[in-house]
């Protein structure tokens, strides 16, 4: 399967560590600035790279999520490549009030557990994988 950019808070790092656990299992290879990124490397540089090779991009939206610069950053640039048409998936991580519409329209993924919410994501990858060939 195709090569996922994960965008999410550090602050909700255990979730998302655990989240990407489980698509691993399902075969899925995800771009994790956690995993790939070590001090002394060129954050934006390498980000920028990462979000060139992924086909998809899966977003955890939590209120420190909608904080961050960086994840505007990397939500424009999504938005605005053909690549990630039908393959930008929002996840729910916490609730929160002010998730912008052009995230609600592309239908999140809500759960209670990151197991719950990769079977849903590995699903609708599938699905659309299925529908683009």
């Amino acid at each position: 399967m195709s090569s996922i950019f994960l965008s999410y808070s550090h602050k909700d790092q255990k979730w998302a560590r655990q989240f990407v656990e489980q698509l691993a299992k399902e075969g899925i290879d995800v771009w994790d600035s956690e995993s790939e990124l070590l001090p002394g490397d060129n954050w934006s540089l390498e980000i920028g790279k990462a979000l060139q090779r992924a086909n998809g991009m899966i977003v955890l939206v939590s209120p420190n999520w909608l904080s961050s610069p960086q994840s505007r950053r990397e939500i424009e640039y999504a938005l605005g490549s053909e690549k990630f048409r039908d393959r930008l998936i929002p996840v729910i991580v916490r609730p929160t009030d002010h998730v912008p519409w052009i995230l609600k329209h592309l239908e999140p993924i809500e759960g209670d557990s990151p197991s719950q919410v990769s079977e849903r994501v590995v699903k609708r990858l599938k699905d659309r994988a299925v529908a683009s060939s």
